[in-house]
């Protein structure tokens, strides 16, 4: 496994529902700082929406220096097909670029029928969605690197 402080992870957010993505990215630190990653090991980049965060991931992965991205957004449901569409394409994205660069993508872009229960994963302390992100990303980071 890569020394805990050699490891360099992006962070991908949607400006979009901030209310919910600020909560993940909050939980998502302070876990990594918990197991010993550094503010200055950290990139974030915000986007305006979920749809927009494949291109950033790929700009990011295409450089080499990351580990690993971990995405974070909240598309809710409303009346007509676009959530689907953005929800999809968002998450297909994101695979490719995983795929691609041979990079974990750590898929916390949030689709949910109710803004209520996008906050309650990103607020609660169990099943803490930024949180279980950043403890993905690090597994994942471990995995690779043993292969």
């Amino acid at each position: 496994m890569k020394k805990t402080s050699k490891v360099k992870l992006a962070i991908v957010s949607s400006s979009f529902r901030k209310e919910v993505v600020d909560n993940l990215e909050i939980n998502c630190l302070k876990t990594l700082k918990k197991k010993g990653i550094k503010a200055n090991q950290v990139k974030i980049v915000r986007v305006p929406g979920s749809l927009e965060i494949p291109v950033v991931a790929k700009k990011l992965a295409k450089k080499g220096i990351y580990d690993a991205i971990i995405t974070f957004g909240a598309i809710l449901k409303g009346k007509t097909y676009h959530f689907e569409q953005i929800a999809n394409e968002c998450a297909h994205g994101c695979m490719e670029v995983s795929l691609q660069y041979e990079i974990p993508v750590i898929f916390e872009v949030l689709a949910v029928y109710d803004l209520q229960d996008a906050m309650e994963r990103a607020l609660r302390q169990k099943e803490n969605k930024g949180a279980e992100a950043a403890l993905s990303a690090l597994k994942m980071i471990k995995i690779l690197s043993s292969i």
